[in-house]
């Protein structure tokens, strides 16, 4: 199976969309056996808390529920389990880059890095801005959460062949 994790900083605005994002899409695609999907924060600001209620807003409009997410903060065991561990910015990044041991440094990446339509290299934050920030928000994970799935379905294709 492969495993996807998405991390932001409190995992409670985009990480938990992300992860609402890339489970449909899985769902969509008939992946679910294939593919685990999960949220987490670098930060325990919000351990415990659902999604900021503006999230789920934004993402039921679309179609999405997040209201099963509770916010955790990352652990060792997400850097040895997950395959793919997504940063939404480069503070992200850099706090998961000191916390994840060297050997799964490989695994760490930004987000919008599978990004086709926008060239922004990070997700904003939209937790101190309105409630338009968490469309702006969603309109980039549709995007990059697209060019992450194609690469897993590569994955679970070749796992299959093998």
């Amino acid at each position: 199976m492969n495993k996807v994790l998405f991390v932001c900083t409190g995992n409670i605005c985009r990480s938990p969309s992300a992860e609402g994002v890339f489970r449909s899409l899985v769902d969509e695609a008939g992946l679910s056996g294939q593919v685990g999907v999960g949220s987490a924060g670098t930060h325990s600001y919000h351990i415990g808390e659902a999604p900021d209620a503006r999230a789920q807003v934004a993402a039921r409009k679309r179609g999405y529920e997040l209201g099963h997410i509770v916010a955790r903060q990352i652990t060792q065991d997400d850097f040895r389990e997950a395959d793919l561990i997504l940063a939404m910015d480069w503070e992200n990044l850099s706090a998961l880059q000191q916390q994840c041991p060297k050997v799964y440094h490989h695994k760490l990446m930004l987000l919008m890095r599978f990004a086709n339509e926008f060239e922004e290299a990070t997700v904003p934050d939209p937790y101190y801005g309105g409630p338009e920030g968490f469309g702006k928000v969603l309109d980039y994970l549709e995007d990059a959460c697209q060019g992450v799935l194609e690469l897993v379905r590569k994955r679970a294709t070749q796992y299959q062949a093998a």
